[in-house]
């Protein structure tokens, strides 16, 4: 059962980052692609705006990818956490805690998830496991 946990996390949790990344990188689902976003991230004081997009999606999507799958999963988690520690410390720390503020909750969760499983392993369904 526990495996079986494990997979659920990692598959919501890894492909709303895949989600995320393509966001950024392609403009898909309502995202603004590199431009859109790069701007937005400059008006938010992370410079250079695009580079930066580019980075943090590509961070998301590849990160995202691999916790989905379970593969080099501590390294998946890394990724996720490096995303997410820019977003509260960048985005939604002066706001508070809570997510009703625009606070830091949301992002201090994905990334205790993602810490959680990079620590605890992949489980039984994964390519880490398959592998290695």
């Amino acid at each position: 059962m526990m495996d079986m946990g494990l997979l659920i996390i990692r598959v919501v949790v890894g492909l709303l980052f895949v989600g995320h990344g393509a966001q950024k990188l392609f403009g898909l689902f309502g995202g603004y692609g590199p431009k859109g976003t790069g701007g937005w991230m400059e008006s938010v004081g992370i410079r250079p705006g695009v580079v930066m997009a580019v980075f943090a999606g590509v961070l998301e999507l590849l990160g995202g990818a691999l916790f989905t799958t379970g593969l080099f999963t501590v390294a998946a988690g890394v990724m996720i956490v490096v995303t997410m520690a820019g977003a509260i410390v960048k985005v939604h720390l002066p706001n508070g805690l809570w997510s009703t503020a625009n606070g830091y909750e949301y992002p201090l969760v994905l990334a205790a998830v993602a810490i959680g499983v990079a620590l605890t392993g992949a489980g039984a369904y994964s390519l880490d496991a398959l592998l290695f």
